[in-house]
């Protein structure tokens, strides 16, 4: 088994997906060779969803904080670190820079990790927008940072819809293998596409996922005023996005906690209501597997599933990953001493 060392774990989404061995849907995605060994949360209620499902209790605490001798050693690093604005400081040659915003920090705790503990490889997953920071300049820099704690690095955009989950959800995934691994990693490619053909089945779509109208609460729908306050606003605004059940979901975020008719946040309209998602139907437009547990409050459910990594996506990065370090375990020990002399 390979030890995951899981950072930023929210509730988890990227540790099942490292897993495998559950089902989503129609489909089995089989059981991968990564166990998660030490998780890192800061907000202690979605740490104990974490619990729930994983049997042991993430450190709960800002990563700035972690001990660094309390991680064991391990094979694999993940993390999908915060949102943040970097800048490009003007120097030669030019660094990156935080634009007085102390969570942009949270990504240099990664790479100083990296650099202490060396693991085999890493994962770590962010915004689309994360490619157009300061004009593209950000990005390579990350990169650089990455490279520079010793990790050949690949990048690319992956979008979740394209990979048999039910949504629209494009994220940055930034692979690196550590130096001495003569092995290349290749993205997985996509196993589902817009439109049906010979060669791939066509995407997931919403109504695959949601409930019926009878079995969800009332609470969930909309009152009339609030649907009145929607159509009055919708002349100037591009308001209220009633999701079309045929196609895959817009991209579900931590704001369905609050989410209101006239925010941008994807909603469902059913024989003429209006309503939001149940948390179930977040975990399930996530490719959260049914058997999941969703605990704590409701908010919380909806911030930890909102910022969740799909399970289904990762599974797919993790199978591409678990094939090179696989063939690295093949190499005789020898070819190994001959490929630290590279």
């Amino acid at each position: 088994m390979y030890k995951v060392v899981s950072l930023f774990s929210g509730c988890g989404g990227g540790d099942i997906g490292l897993h495998g061995g559950f089902r989503y849907l129609d489909d089995y995605y089989e059981a991968l060779k990564f166990k998660s060994v030490f998780a890192n949360e800061i907000n202690p209620k979605i740490a104990n969803i974490y619990h729930e499902n994983f049997g042991f209790k993430p450190q709960v605490c800002d990563i700035r904080d972690l001990d660094y001798q309390s991680i064991p050693q391990h094979d694999l690093l993940v993390g999908g670190f915060p949102c943040v604005s970097f800048s490009i400081v003007a120097q030669n040659p030019p660094r990156l820079g935080i634009d007085n915003d102390e969570t942009g920090k949270l990504f240099f705790e990664m790479v100083k990790i990296l650099k202490d503990k060396q693991p085999k490889a890493f994962i770590a997953e962010n915004v689309k927008g994360l490619l157009s920071a300061n004009k593209g300049e950000a990005i390579k820099l990350i990169i650089k940072e990455f490279e520079d704690a010793g990790y050949v690095v690949k990048t690319m955009l992956l979008n979740s819809a394209d990979y048999g989950v039910p949504q629209k959800r494009q994220r940055v995934f930034i692979v690196g293998i550590r130096n001495d691994i003569p092995e290349s990693f290749v993205f997985p490619e996509p196993t589902h596409h817009p439109e049906e053909s010979i060669f791939y089945p066509k995407h997931r779509v919403l109504n695959e996922v949601i409930f019926e109208e009878k079995d969800v609460a009332e609470k969930y729908y909309f009152s009339e005023r609030a649907v009145e306050g929607m159509m009055r606003a919708k002349k100037d605004m591009n308001k209220g996005r009633a999701q079309n059940v045929n196609f895959p979901c817009n991209t579900v975020g931590s704001h369905l906690a609050k989410v209101s008719l006239n925010s941008t946040d994807p909603v469902l309209k059913i024989n003429d209501r209006y309503r939001r998602f149940t948390p179930r139907e977040v975990a399930r437009i996530q490719s959260f597997p049914d058997d999941y547990v969703l605990s704590e409050s409701e908010f919380t459910q909806y911030v930890a599933l909102g910022n969740a990594i799909p399970p289904v996506l990762m599974w797919h990065v993790a199978s591409a990953l678990q094939n090179v370090l696989e063939e690295y375990e093949k190499l005789s020990t020898e070819d190994k001493d001959l490929s630290l002399i590279k």
